[in-house]
């Protein structure tokens, strides 16, 4: 196993180690890359103009990949470049062999740590591809010290993914039974319903805005129209359109419940959904958290009674914020494309992985072919 010294690497990626602080006494600057990677060329002289061209570019850089998934691979070349000091090696430039040595220590771990998931050590593996991208290297996933030990873990390892329970109609009704009707309680009513209604991700919840371009951080925003509302989103698939129609009663529908939070909290601009004060009667100006999403659907599960014949903590381990969208796409008796398009699956595979519940012989391709 061999590695290029530092002293033999192109210019180019010389000064990529420099301006990240890759190379140190202690090892290599394990924050995020995205910002560093994005500078001038060494020939180039700069001015305020290009600086501030620079800086932009940097924010595309970022904006390249969601907020979360950002974090996501940030704490992956954390962990790695952690676990390469500690085998006395160095992350830059990469290693295939190593890089293999890694994810066979993530699969069977020589330290007495739980093993992860075969879903996350390949999801730790685009990590490492994404980081080293942004530090002007090339990670080739094909490498056989790679590409056979994943094939082997994923062999070996794989499981069947572990869904989360759907929220059905009856337990939203329960849900939202619970809570009470100050401002927080109809903000949270209307997050529940819209998102179930919407099959939306909790993500794509507090992303919103009233309208277009309010905020620069703004996931989509909201049109309420006299038959429903419509949701323009910038989601994890591209844009697209939702619409959520009125509902059967006032109680139920998430319309009444968005207009209603909108009006009694005031807000005709910025975010859709914001904290609100600890007494719950005025709302602030913050934008609500995705993580506020899981925690209201696991607290409303609780105090429904929802699976109480199961204990408590088997409960929380059952319902996420996934639950609302998984509940919509088990819900709605309703032809499979029109659920595919709400959800924003690329594939009808991937939108009855959601379906909790379904009709699997609805079309007989047996009885179709003559038989």
């Amino acid at each position: 196993m061999s590695e290029t010294p530092e002293n033999q690497l192109p210019d180019a990626q010389k000064s990529i180690l420099a301006s990240s602080g890759a190379s140190n006494k202690d090892g290599y600057d394990e924050r995020e890359p995205a910002d560093g990677s994005i500078a001038l060329p060494s020939h180039v002289a700069g001015s305020g103009t290009l600086d501030r061209l620079v800086e932009n570019a940097r924010d595309y850089a970022k904006a390249s990949t969601a907020e979360n998934t950002n974090k996501a691979y940030t704490t992956d070349w954390k962990n790695f470049a952690r676990w390469c000091r500690l085998k006395g090696t160095d992350p830059l430039p990469p290693s295939p062999e190593m890089i293999g040595l890694y994810l066979t220590d993530l699969a069977a771990p020589t330290n007495g740590s739980s093993a992860l998931s075969v879903s996350t050590i390949d999801r730790r593996l685009s990590g490492l591809a994404w980081n080293y991208a942004q530090r002007g290297f090339a990670l080739d996933r094909k490498d056989r010290h790679i590409a056979t030990v994943l094939a082997g873990i994923k062999r070996k390892h794989a499981r069947r993914p572990v869904q989360k329970e759907a929220i059905l109609p009856e337990d939203i009704l329960a849900m939202v039974a619970t809570l009470g009707f100050d401002l927080r309680g109809l903000r949270d009513r209307a997050i529940l319903l819209t998102g179930f209604a919407g099959g939306l991700r909790r993500s794509e919840i507090v992303s919103l805005d009233v309208h277009k371009d309010d905020t620069l951080e703004s996931g989509g925003w909201i049109e309420i129209l006299k038959d429903g509302v419509v949701l323009t989103l910038n989601a994890k698939t591209g844009w697209r359109e939702v619409e959520i129609g009125r509902g059967s009663s006032e109680q139920t529908c998430p319309v009444h419940a968005l207009e209603q939070w909108l009006h009694f909290a005031k807000i005709d601009f910025g975010p859709v959904f914001v904290r609100t004060s600890r007494d719950g009667k005025r709302a602030l100006e913050a934008r609500l958290n995705d993580k506020h999403v899981a925690r209201l659907i696991k607290a409303t599960v609780l105090k429904s009674g929802i699976r109480s014949e199961l204990p408590e903590k088997d409960r929380l381990a059952l319902f996420s914020g996934h639950s609302l969208r998984a509940g919509l796409a088990s819900s709605a008796e309703v032809d499979e494309r029109y659920v595919q398009k709400q959800l924003g699956h690329a594939s009808a595979e991937m939108t009855r992985r959601y379906q909790r519940r379904r009709d699997r012989f609805r079309v007989n391709l047996t009885k179709a072919a003559g038989l």
